[in-house]
């Protein structure tokens, strides 16, 4: 039978190897959004541009100054001119990745509009609502062109003069950088603390951190190949950095915490049962249930969250009892398959009652929890009837009594001796209201950046960077909304005089619309239109260079490019599209529910009042975002659905244990302390100032799992002392096990973890605790 079973294991594991595709988007755990502020958080968390960008700062290395490199930093020249060349390599390197959509570092790009799309800049540029391209005014362009020609740009103009006279590239790119850029040196940014600076927009997705992962990978590893990069240190900040370095951080302690705690869990096996083949036969139902687990949903999702697997291997921790309270209740030459029969009603009971409580996640709606739904409650199954119709046939007739043991009787002893008293309920649930009632602050947690805070340095370099940089806030989005994507970029326009004035006043650093980019089809006719002929602009050149030291015919592809904006179709965004820039645009106009949404990205904001005034009579069609709030809403019809899921749960639950002991008493020292002890944890968490998260609300649902085992088996009498003792036994097996892993997950710095730790741990011991006082005395039976 042995062979028969890890033949099975193993044709799993091939199967699962074969199908199992996992997920990394942690948009999965988050509810089906409500409401269109929802619906648009959701969108951009994961594909906004906010989400997408990473700052990026190249700085002089310590270890090279200390080594004497600087300050010419080991290759020759000052430190400002390696900076550059090493910033300029870098751009140069990730604009041929297909991973960036976009790489800024201040110098000017020309590529930022191709050729193809260059005679377009007459229509995309505000000259013409200004100023016709009159003799008067190429004149002056001229005249200013030519003393431009001795200055230090003339590299840059010179293959830029013939077809662009007027700079009307130039005045795009320079109405395209950040409102607050940071200061150029050697043709790139700087920072004040001497870093070269650099945006990069990745084409993954901002919560996906896998991918986040091989961008930042592929940004360091074309770093590490740039001539003098020894001599320098490249940081990376943004929420696709911030993302990896957290999910580093969990697995890392996870990782340390898992390892500790198996070997923990081995010695206390083996110190317990003092036998080596028991252990490893123990250990088949749970490898059973996670294979069979992942299994079921390889074969009902396409594809299956790192998280889930996560989460559900320490869900599945309920099913480690199963085999426990097998090797505890064998008596001395008693077969195990009849140990287990007599076991067998309770254990079933157990299962399905954890069972029952799990499916509270598959209720919920949220494909993450109902692929966990799915993992624990396909896993729970498999250990229990693995348990009860594998194991027992595996299992060596030989084996110790533990009701033998002398320790065992006396704390058997010491349990029988404890007063119970009837008024213990009434005390306990006394003492939760209490503490419920003293506890100051909020009783929820509804920000999610606090359970995945960062090291305060890092928040620390963003915000200095974001402030050089101009970079967008990731907390405030300016809303725009209109029948058509033409209708969102001329509200656009509309609103640009406002904005302007809000940003000169100073209630944002920045503020940027999608207009910025891409005039309205309206605005770019009337461009149009007022561009010259060829005759006619021919001979407004000849007059404004009459006098000038420039050949004749040196602007004739100037001439050319007006002539050919005449009778260009006119830009849309999907035409647009296909440029970097375009890029930047459409993340920026969104459909939504047969209308159009315009994001305007909001950097530096100083007064929030001014900037909602935006959308004053505006009868919905403008209206500023506040990300921070939604997410809170979010979180909160979140809880509000696992709620109701657990409260629907709890209900089945109360019948099934009822309908399993024929008894509403019996059902009562099963329920009772398991439900007092549960609160008891969230009275406690409270009082020591700790808000309630959505992870501390599966945690309690673990604990209560877990807990009610102990109830089951200690309201059990069978009027046998020896069996009593296997019980206790059995149970303290379980509790010590239990404490031992989330004891660790307790100490964790991660607040995800310390908050599953502490409240399985505190739920383990309450439910212990109290299983033992509210359950009958055995002369009661």
């Amino acid at each position: 039978m042995l062979v028969v079973w890890l033949l099975a294991l193993a044709a799993l594991g091939w199967m699962v190897a074969q199908r199992l595709k996992i997920s990394t988007d942690l948009r999965s755990f988050m509810p089906a959004p409500t409401t269109p502020d929802q619906r648009l958080l959701m969108e951009q968390v994961g594909e906004g541009p906010g989400s997408r960008l990473l700052l990026l700062s190249i700085s002089r290395s310590c270890a090279s100054c200390a080594r004497g490199t600087g300050p010419s930093m080991a290759g020759g020249g000052a430190p400002d001119e390696r900076l550059a060349a090493l910033s300029q390599g870098l751009l140069a390197a990730l604009k041929k990745d297909p991973r960036y959509s976009q790489v800024v570092n201040g110098s000017f790009d020309l590529g930022a509009l191709d050729g193809s799309l260059l005679p377009y800049r007459f229509l995309l540029s505000p000259t013409l609502d200004t100023q016709p391209l009159d003799e008067a005014y190429l004149a002056d362009q001229l005249q200013q062109r030519l003393d431009d020609l001795s200055s230090p740009a003339a590299s840059l103009l010179k293959g830029l003069l013939p077809r662009d006279p007027t700079l009307e590239v130039l005045k795009l790119a320079e109405s395209w950088a950040p409102a607050k850029s940071p200061e150029v040196r050697e043709g790139v940014w700087f920072s004040p603390q001497d870093e070269a600076l650099l945006l990069v927009q990745t084409v993954a997705a901002g919560f996906d951190p896998g991918a986040q992962e091989q961008s930042i990978a592929g940004i360091r590893q074309a770093f590490a190949t740039l001539p003098g990069s020894a001599a320098a240190k490249l940081e990376l900040s943004g929420p696709g950095y911030f993302s990896v370095v957290v999910g580093a951080q969990t697995r890392h302690q996870a990782d340390w915490i898992g390892r500790i705690s198996t070997v923990g869990f081995i010695a206390l096996l083996l110190l317990a049962y003092r036998s080596f083949s028991s252990l490893l036969l123990g250990a088949l139902p749970i490898a059973s249930a996670a294979l069979a687990g992942i299994a079921a949903l390889t074969l009902a999702f396409p594809d299956v969250h790192g998280i889930t697997l996560a989460f559900g291997f320490t869900l599945l921790g309920v099913a480690q009892e199963y085999p426990i309270r097998v090797l505890s209740h064998r008596r001395a030459g008693e077969d195990a398959v009849q140990s287990v029969r007599a076991l067998w009603p309770l254990l079933l009971t157990a299962i399905a009652s954890a069972c029952i409580a799990y499916l509270a996640f598959y209720a919920s709606g949220v494909n993450g929890l109902k692929q966990l739904a799915v993992f624990t409650i396909v896993g729970l199954l498999v250990a229990g009837f693995s348990t009860r119709y594998l194991l027992p046939h595996l299992l060596p007739r030989r084996v110790r009594d533990v009701a033998d043991m002398a320790w065992l009787a006396r704390a058997r002893r010491f349990v029988d001796r404890l007063p119970r008293p009837r008024w213990i309920p009434l005390l306990v649930a006394v003492a939760i209201v209490a503490m419920l009632a003293l506890a100051r602050g909020s009783f929820w947690q509804n920000n999610l950046a606090a359970l995945t805070p960062l090291p305060q340095d890092l928040l620390q370099h963003d915000a200095r960077l974001r402030e050089a940089l101009g970079a967008p806030d990731v907390r405030y989005l300016l809303v725009l909304q209109a029948p058509t994507e033409q209708g969102v970029l001329a509200l656009s326009e509309q609103l640009q005089p406002r904005v302007d004035a809000l940003v000169a006043r100073h209630a944002a650093d920045a503020l940027e619309l999608p207009s910025r980019y891409l005039p309205s089809i309206a605005v770019q006719r009337e461009r149009q239109a007022k561009l010259p002929d060829r005759a006619t602009l021919q001979q407004a050149l000849d007059e404004a260079l009459h006098g000038l030291p420039f050949r004749a015919d040196l602007f004739q592809p100037f001439v050319d490019d007006v002539e050919t904006a005449r009778n260009l179709p006119l830009l849309t965004p999907e035409r647009y599209a296909q440029t970097p820039l375009g890029q930047r645009l459409a993340a920026m106009l969104v459909e939504r529910d047969g209308h159009w949404l315009g994001l305007g990205t909001v950097s530096g904001v100083h007064d929030v009042a001014a900037l909602q005034s935006l959308g004053a009579g505006s009868h919905g069609s403008v209206r500023l975002l506040d990300l921070k709030a939604a997410s809170e809403s979010l979180v909160v019809d979140y809880r509000t659905r696992i709620l109701q899921a657990l409260l629907a749960a709890s209900l089945l639950l109360v019948l099934t244990i009822s309908f399993a002991l024929r008894s509403v008493r019996r059902a009562w020292h099963v329920l009772a302390p398991m439900t007092l002890a549960t609160f008891l944890v969230l009275a406690v968490e409270r009082v020591v100032g700790i808000e309630i998260s959505l992870f501390h609300l599966v945690a309690l649902i673990l604990a209560g799992g877990l807990g009610l085992h102990y109830a089951l088996f200690f309201e059990r009498d069978t009027g046998d002392p020896a069996e009593q003792r296997r019980t206790l036994h059995a149970t303290i097996v379980c509790v010590l096990s239990a404490l031992l892993v989330f004891g660790m997950l307790a100490w964790a710095t991660i607040p995800v973890l310390r908050a599953i730790g502490l409240t399985v741990s505190l739920g383990v011991a309450f439910h212990f605790c109290l299983s033992i006082l509210m359950a009958p005395h055995a002369a009661e039976e």
